[in-house]
């Protein structure tokens, strides 16, 4: 686990440093990347904010034909597809340069993961088909699904997390270098959607349970945003049936219950709280 606050500093605990592949967690920061590049209008047209109520990688759309969210597999192609490039090397580089700044170090993608997901990535290349039978991928459907499987194998630790996630809770700032990562107003749009639906077919769950926009990962990650205070990034690779992270998730249900980090706490004591309790100020 690490806590990184938007003043810089960083806690770490337990092996933090250990790299794994970000997965689905690469999503809301593709996202937000095709937010910027196309517009909010032009993304909205192709991908819904709703809840899916299925499992991230389902066959289904909206009745519109949107797929529910970018925060699944169709949502999530069709927003890397709106990456500025037209190749996946172009794609990538760009993905790559976004992931860093928020980082705060260059990250690189796992060729091996790489090469096995792109191997063995049929479903995907399913869903592909289908969105450019809805005619909402219109550019090459090798490029883009090369570039989203290399996104998904982008290698992080639990400390990278937690800085991404204090970048989007800076809005959009990284805390330490103070390199942009996000237009201020994606960051909004971003968070907006990982609180509905970033925590798969236990969204619903987690918003209630814990109350902070999140992302997971099917490689044991998850990262968490406490809005203008800090960034929680977490790893564990066990997995429950949804494909979250058994320790993760109750990791982090416990610290925002201690610690009053509930959006909704009504006695709004987190950042008071853990500024006094962890020495972050």
């Amino acid at each position: 686990m690490a806590v990184a606050d938007v003043n810089g500093q960083i806690h770490e605990y337990g092996d933090s440093q250990t790299e794994f592949t970000i997965q689905s967690i690469s999503k809301p920061f593709v996202f937000g990347i095709a937010l910027e590049a196309c517009g909010r209008p032009e993304v909205l047209r192709k991908i819904g904010v709703e809840p899916s109520g299925d499992v991230f990688n389902g066959i289904e759309f909206q009745k519109n034909e949107r797929p529910h969210n970018a925060m699944i597999n169709a949502g999530a192609i069709t927003a890397t597809s709106m990456v500025p490039g037209k190749t996946a090397s172009q794609k990538i580089e760009y993905i790559l340069e976004v992931f860093s700044n928020a980082a705060g170090r260059e990250l690189k993608v796992d060729q091996a993961t790489y090469r096995s997901e792109s191997n063995t990535g049929h479903r995907n290349r399913a869903i592909a088909y289908l969105l450019r039978n809805l005619n909402l991928l219109d550019q090459d459907l090798d490029e883009v699904l090369e570039a989203y499987f290399m996104q998904c194998a982008v290698l992080v630790t639990a400390r990278d997390l937690a800085m991404m996630g204090a970048s989007l809770g800076n809005i959009g700032m990284n805390p330490v270098s103070g390199q942009p990562v996000l237009d201020h107003t994606a960051v909004r749009d971003v968070l907006s959607v990982m609180f509905t639906c970033g925590m798969y077919d236990f969204a619903g769950e987690w918003a209630f349970r814990v109350g902070l926009p999140a992302k997971s990962g099917v490689s044991g990650g998850i990262m968490a945003v406490v809005n203008r205070q800090f960034g929680i990034g977490a790893f564990s690779p066990r997995l429950d049936p949804m494909g979250n992270s058994v320790r993760a998730v109750r990791l982090c249900a416990d610290f925002a219950e201690e610690n009053g980090l509930h959006v909704f706490h009504f006695t709004n004591v987190g950042s008071t709280y853990v500024e006094a309790t962890w020495g972050l100020n």
